[in-house]
């Protein structure tokens, strides 16, 4: 194994804390949303962390599963992670919807791409069997 880079960021005070990065580029107060979901427009929490983490790195899979696929121009796509913190009988848990948008390509090789991504994908690959994932290709009508 080849380590490329690695990174730190330290919570104090849990849920209703506060979370910087070792370099500073992270420094946010963190609280929980208001029970309709909004924040309070100041601080942030756990799940929206992970969301922009996810949605970055799934992206990055995608853009490194083109080429192979004989897709050259991903044209203006993104990927927009929707996680959600949830309660059941057996306690919290998380689940997350992966919504990719890709123009330059019709539903066929949307999907394959897609797919590719979630096999190779980091964050995939980290939360494969231990929390829902639902990978959805945004279509133009």
């Amino acid at each position: 194994m080849k380590t490329i880079f690695d990174t730190q960021a330290t919570n104090t005070g849990g849920r209703a804390g506060h979370v910087r990065s070792n370099d500073g580029v992270i420094d946010f107060d963190i609280k929980m949303p208001r029970p309709d979901g909004k924040s309070d427009g100041q601080s942030t929490n756990p799940e929206q962390l992970f969301a922009a983490a996810y949605s970055t790195c799934f992206a990055g899979a995608i853009q490194a599963v083109a080429k192979e696929h004989g897709v050259d121009d991903l044209g203006d796509f993104n990927v927009t992670a929707t996680v959600s913190f949830n309660k059941d009988d057996d306690g919290f848990f998380i689940e997350a919807i992966l919504d990719s948008y890709i123009p330059t390509v019709d539903k066929e090789k949307g999907e394959a791409l897609v797919n590719a991504a979630h096999e190779i994908c980091p964050y995939s690959k980290a939360t494969r069997d231990n929390i829902t994932v639902h990978l959805n290709l945004l279509m133009d009508e």
